[in-house]
């Protein structure tokens, strides 16, 4: 192994780190939308697995294509620009969306009070959260983790283009697979790690008055989580 490619696999690690922490939207939409959606553990890992996997492929297979037709690097970092506002304004959309959703859900689900009367005219009331219920109770088709899956697509692994360049400009296709590899691979696991540890610090928070606005606080977590993705180029 040349100390070139030791130098650029360290590198790719280190981007794929920094890349992964320094962009709220790999990890805020997994965190709240698990929270809002009752995912298990499993469900949240395999989610975010198969986004990021897909979030990484999809600027790797625009890489080797630019690669094999021979594309200038600018002009496919202005490809990867023009693709991260898209996946930009599609986490805007849906935030927004989504919290308008959770809000009129969360209106519509208002808790209503009971009288119960016991026999001697003896009673009691209380009140029922009516209206919550996770995915896993539905039995509906959820749409969630695929618009997730389209975003993630969407949207670019802007450090990958540049790392793999060198080395095909040297004509080793062997360096442009494992370099690729060792950043997709940090990435991926950095999601997974910041997710699950998120998931199981927020469970042991008591949210259950807020429950009945899991899914708007959701929406507009992610919304603000595209809005600092527009504003401050996250």
């Amino acid at each position: 192994m040349s100390s070139e490619l030791v130098i650029l696999i360290g590198t790719a690690a280190s981007l794929g780190f920094v890349h992964t922490i320094l962009g709220p939207d790999h990890y805020v939409p997994f965190i709240v939308l698990s929270r809002a959606r009752g995912w298990s553990a499993l469900r949240t890992s395999l989610i975010t697995f198969v986004c990021g996997v897909g979030h990484v492929l999809s600027s790797i297979v625009l890489g080797f294509i630019g690669i094999a037709l021979g594309i200038a690097v600018f002009k496919l970092e202005g490809i990867e620009s023009f693709r991260g506002d898209v996946a930009t304004w599609f986490v805007i959309i849906f935030g927004f969306t989504y919290f308008i959703w959770g809000l009129h859900r969360a209106i519509r689900n208002k808790p209503h009070r009971h009288v119960h009367v016991h026999a001697g005219g003896e009673g009691h009331s209380y009140e029922d959260a009516a209206g919550h219920t996770h995915d896993e109770d539905t039995g509906k088709v959820n749409v969630t983790p695929w618009v997730l899956f389209i975003i993630f697509v969407l949207g670019p692994c802007e450090p990958l283009i540049p790392l793999i360049m060198y080395p095909a400009a040297r004509g080793s296709i062997m360096d442009v697979v494992i370099v690729a590899a060792v950043f997709g691979g940090v990435t991926v696991l950095t999601m997974l790690g910041t997710v699950l540890l998120s998931y199981y610090g927020l469970s042991r928070l008591p949210f259950r008055r807020f429950e009945r606005y899991a899914h708007a606080i959701a929406g507009l977590a992610i919304f603000l989580c595209g809005g600092a993705m527009k504003l401050l180029g996250l």
